[in-house]
This record gives C-alpha cells, sequence and structure tokens, in this order.
C-alpha cells in the first residue's frame, strides 16, 4: 500500500506563496536580462565606450580644442563628463528598448508575462538591468579618460555624479522600455532613437555651455532634460554648473516618476503586448 502525499506543507487555498515582494524572480529576470547583453559585450559595452572616446578626440584634438577654455575649465575636462554621461544614457535606452520588443517580434513575449511576477516587479528589472549596462558603459568610458592625456575626471562631488548619472539611466530606461512597447519593428525603436534621443543628446550642452547661445535656444535647451543631466553629471566632476541643480535633480525625478507609472499602465494593461 502506498503512502498518500501529505498536504501539511502546500498554503490554503487563497494564501500566497510570495507574500510581499518576488526578489527572487526579479533578480532572475535582471540576471537574464544582464546576461543577454553580456554574451555580445564587444558589441554592448566596448563599442559604445570606444565611440564615446572618438568624440573626445574629435573634439580636443581634430577641432583643436585644446586650448580652448569653458566656464573656466579645459575644453577637454568640461565635455568629457557629458561624454561619459551621454554614452550610459543612450545604451540604458538600447538595452530597455530590445527587451521587450524582441519577444513581441519572436513571439517570446510570454516569457515576461506568464511568470509570478507582478507589474511593477517585472518593469524594475528591466530597467535595473539596462541601468546596469549603462554603468558598466560609464565606466569604461572614465576608465580610458583616466589615461588619456590632458584630461582630468577625477569626481569633485562623486555623490552628485551617482545621482544624476542615476537619474539620467534611469530616465532613458524607462524611455526604452515605452518604447519596445509601443513598437511593432525594429524600425520604429530605431526612429525613436534617431529622431528623439540622438537629438536630445546632441544639444543638451554636452559639448558647449548653454550660457552662450542665443535667448531662444538657451530656452530650448533649458526645455530638454537631457541638459539637466550633463550639467549636474559635469557638476560632479568639476564642481561648477550651468543649471540650478536642485531644479534639475526635481525635475529629473518628477520625469522617471511619470514614466514610472506611463509603463506601469501600459503593462499592466498589456497595451500592445497582450494579443
Amino acid at each position: 500500500m502506498t503512502e498518500q502525499p501529505s498536504n501539511r506543507m502546500l498554503p490554503a487555498p487563497g494564501v500566497p506563496v510570495i507574500p510581499m515582494v518576488n526578489w527572487g524572480g526579479m533578480r532572475a529576470l535582471s540576471v537574464k536580462e544582464v546576461r543577454r547583453f553580456f554574451k555580445v559585450q564587444l558589441q554592448t559595452i566596448w563599442a559604445p565606450a570606444i565611440t564615446t572616446l572618438l568624440f573626445l578626440v574629435i573634439f580636443t584634438v581634430a577641432l583643436g580644442g585644446g586650448d580652448r577654455v569653458v566656464m573656466g575649465q579645459p575644453f577637454a575636462n568640461f565635455v568629457a563628463p557629458g561624454l561619459i554621461v551621454m554614452g550610459m544614457m543612450q545604451n540604458a535606452f538600447a538595452n530597455a528598448s530590445f527587451s521587450l520588443l524582441v519577444g513581441k517580434i519572436q513571439g517570446t513575449i510570454i516569457d515576461y508575462l506568464m511568470p509570478p511576477l507582478s507589474t511593477a516587479e517585472l518593469l524594475v528589472a528591466v530597467v535595473a538591468a539596462s541601468v546596469t549596462r549603462a554603468v558598466l558603459v560609464g565606466f569604461a568610458v572614465w576608465l580610458a579618460m583616466c589615461f588619456w592625456p590632458g584630461v582630468d575626471v577625477l569626481p569633485k562631488h562623486p555623490l552628485a555624479v551617482l545621482w544624476f548619472g542615476l537619474l539620467g539611466s534611469t530616465m532613458l530606461a524607462l524611455l526604452g522600455v515605452l518604447t519596445s512597447i509601443w513598437a511593432e519593428k525594429f524600425d520604429h525603436a530605431a526612429a525613436v532613437t534617431n529622431f528623439v534621443v540622438q537629438p536630445l543628446s546632441l544639444l543638451s550642452g554636452t559639448f558647449y555651455s548653454v550660457d552662450r547661445l542665443h535667448g531662444v535656444f538657451q530656452a530650448l535647451s533649458h526645455a530638454n532634460p537631457f541638459f539637466y543631466v550633463i550639467s549636474g553629471f559635469r557638476y560632479g566632476f568639476l564642481g561648477v554648473s550651468d543649471s540650478p541643480l536642485l531644479i534639475g535633480s526635481a525635475m529629473l525625478f518628477v520625469i522617471d516618476v511619470v514614466l514610472a507609472i506611463v509603463c506601469y499602465v501600459a503593462i499592466a494593461r498589456g497595451w500592445k503586448l497582450k494579443a
């Protein structure tokens, strides 16, 4: 006579097995996303780092920027922090805009929606992986610039570097998630990159001080959220800024919260995710 399995260890009907937050599930999905881009790290980490360094070479050597001074700083020191955080933001967007989109195209989106993860847990895991890629790219660029002659990239305010770097990376990661939800093919995601992310990055004051612009263009620059990321991140390295740090920090935080809410609602309703 076989012994019947005991049901004493099973929870009662209606009692959740995972009581509060599925930390294990979030960690598993985040690690899965990190491993995905790390398998092609030459393309996802080192190639963007080299591209960012080429910008530094062009603007400080090829264009004769070695003798220029901006905001009381040598041009190389002025432009370096902006290049670092610009590379971080662009790669946070690239990673997040690929995650859900490739699942939709390949028909594997169910692998994101079926596991016992809440909408918030799914969103946090994807954004965390994208921010991880941004940090790795930023660290690779910073490390290379440490050995670059004539460039001083030792932070004067490390907390400002961390705060604005995370705010900017999170903002672009959330924008990437929203793009991957909306897009139906890679061309759609590329359009957002080419017509939104790239222009806002290049017109954010990375290569110039907005104080030298005409009043209209200066006002447009101050309406660009990328500008506040660049300015705050630069302050962390140089101790000077061309924007109010508290206002910029508050604005970026509000934008991140709004984007997070929009992404949460879109995923919870299954907008363009569920047939």
